[in-house]
């Protein structure tokens, strides 16, 4: 997900958020250190304080000083982020390969849109995507501060000291991290460290995005973080309006349709057959959404091209493109099978109150 704290261009080729320089030397390196060639893992700084937390989940809350001796992994996210789910299953897996030889992950949830400040929401999410590991809950960013972090996701691996050897933003290179874990452990003395590689099977929003057909970057609806927007008449803030159906949209241009209210954090519409239609090229269309009101049902319906999406339905519509809105969360609406094309995806809300946050594609 992005903001100025992390920004991802989805569109590009490139996997990940914020790409450090590449370290091939270290890599290959890493990869043949039996044959004796130990390569040097340059110090980068220290594990900050967790005291900004404002809560822990499964697990008493951690300080750097209580966790020497062991290797730590920090891992930042927020449950909407689609590169942090993209992510998810790796750590998932060295969280249990390594826990026992002296890895402990700790998950930092630092939410980027207001409902993810909720703890049961956290709560409900975490355990959804399977996160047993201990998670800082950094509601008021306070562990972000003290890191220094602007990315969503962002891994920090620290030694047995507390001295932190490695990161990564974004996605991508988990081959380098596991072996920066490897390499870390055995210098700690653990044995039984397994040299193979972790192999995932990534379902639903966890599968990598398709970057050799993605054209379409990450798009948000409230007007504080908007871009792309194209409908026929200007934007009204903060004030319900009516909006026309636009004659055509060019890629990567999106409208409303119908009664909406263009707020700062989102879209909200105001009454039954309000729609946004989205020209995009990519296989996922995601959609932060939900009702704008804890506890109610909003139903929606997907189009694509004018019509019901098919066997390109995503898992949280029908073939027939039917849907309904009952918890702020991430949904997927599109995931085509075969060959990817420029194409128009239509999304109406069948009652009032629905709120639209942002768009993601893969």
């Amino acid at each position: 997900m992005s903001d100025d704290r992390g920004t991802t261009d989805q569109a590009g080729a490139a996997a990940t958020m914020s790409k450090p320089a590449a370290r091939p030397g270290l890599l290959r390196s890493l990869a043949h250190r039996l044959a004796g060639d130990e390569p040097e893992i340059p110090v980068e700084g220290h594990l900050a304080s967790f005291d900004g937390a404002t809560g822990w989940l499964n697990s008493e809350p951690l300080t750097p000083e209580g966790l020497r001796g062991r290797v730590v992994l920090v891992d930042f996210w927020t449950y909407t982020c689609i590169n942090w789910l993209r992510t998810a299953p790796y750590v998932r897996a060295w969280d249990a390969k390594y826990r026992d030889l002296g890895l402990t992950v700790i998950g930092v949830h630092t939410p980027e849109f207001g409902f993810e400040h909720d703890v049961d929401n956290v709560v409900a999410r975490s355990r959804g995507f399977g996160v047993e590991y201990p998670i800082a809950v950094d509601s008021n960013y306070g562990v972000w501060q003290a890191f220094g972090n602007h990315f969503w996701p962002a891994l920090y691996i620290a030694d047995t000291e507390g001295r932190i050897r490695y990161h990564h933003f974004g996605e991508g290179e988990y081959p380098m991290a596991e072996m920066i874990v490897q390499r870390l452990l055995l210098d700690a003395g653990a044995e039984g460290v397994d040299p193979d590689l972790v192999s995932v099977e990534p379902q639903g929003f966890e599968v990598a995005a398709d970057w050799g057909t993605l054209r379409t970057p990450e798009t948000y609806v409230g007007y504080g973080r908007s871009a792309g927007f194209a409908s026929p008449e200007s934007a009204r803030f903060n004030v319900p309006h009516t909006y026309p159906e636009p004659d055509r949209l060019f890629l990567n241009e999106w409208a409303p349709s119908g009664s909406w209210t263009l707020a700062q954090h989102a879209a909200v519409s105001n009454e039954t057959g309000a729609r946004i239609g989205f020209q995009f090229q990519a296989r996922d269309v995601n959609l932060v959404m939900g009702p704008a009101t804890r506890g109610a049902k909003v139903p929606f319906r997907v189009l694509l091209d004018g019509a019901a999406p098919g066997d390109s339905h995503g898992f949280d519509v029908d073939e027939a493109g039917n849907g309904t809105l009952a918890e702020q969360r991430l949904h997927q609406l599109i995931r085509q099978p075969g060959s990817i094309r420029e194409r128009l995806v239509e999304i109406e809300f069948l009652g009032a109150g629905a709120e639209a946050y942002c768009f993601t594609f893969g």
